[in-house]
């Protein structure tokens, strides 16, 4: 090796660096990832998580399904928190608190559909962003999104298919009233 390249590489700790012939190469940092971390650090990331995100996390590995707790004070607590913001709730007869597969029925599952896609962010004025807690929502979605998501969801095929027709007619009619008027204006000259 030259005395270049030692003095370049003199600063590394030798114990991260492998052998590789004759060249030292440094071994690639340990990577820190969520399972990584301790269960105790889970658990009190789990307790800070509103419902939605905490049955999103609890169904994720089979681990955090047992570590994760949806129970009934979190679910009272969502509602709740749902509620004072002047949010839609589910039906006060048909919201069953006792598992999580019969509270996420009906209506309770559109409304955390509606979460997720920043839906109900900034509904009022000053509301913000529910997802993240900020001032604005940055994934709320644009008008022309907006649109083509509500005539994909509202409009069946047979009514698309007789709006596929009405356009060839607006654009005949269009062209018509457009060449009756350029024939108005070749007879008034073609007089004087």
């Amino acid at each position: 090796m030259s005395i270049i390249h030692r003095a370049s590489m003199s600063h590394m700790d030798p114990t991260k660096m492998k052998e590789k012939g004759s060249i030292y190469r440094p071994l690639p940092p340990a990577v820190v990832t969520f399972e990584s971390l301790p269960p105790e650090l889970h658990l009190l990331i789990s307790q800070q998580l509103t419902y939605p995100d905490a049955l999103s996390l609890k169904h994720t590995n089979r681990y955090l399904y047992h570590l994760v707790d949806t129970g009934l004070q979190l679910k009272v607590d969502w509602l709740i928190e749902r509620r004072s913001l002047h949010l839609e709730c589910p039906n006060n007869h048909r919201c069953d608190l006792g598992s999580d597969l019969k509270f996420c029925r009906g209506s309770v599952r559109l409304l955390m559909q509606r979460r997720r896609e920043h839906v109900e962010c900034e509904s009022r004025p000053g509301l913000g962003c529910l997802v993240y807690g900020t001032e604005r929502c940055a994934h709320q979605r644009q008008l022309r999104v907006r649109i083509k998501r509500w005539l994909r969801s509202r409009l069946t095929i047979e009514l698309w298919w007789v709006l596929m027709t009405l356009i060839p007619v607006l654009f005949g009619f269009l062209w018509v009233t457009d060449l009756t008027r350029w024939q108005a204006r070749t007879e008034t000259y073609s007089y004087q």
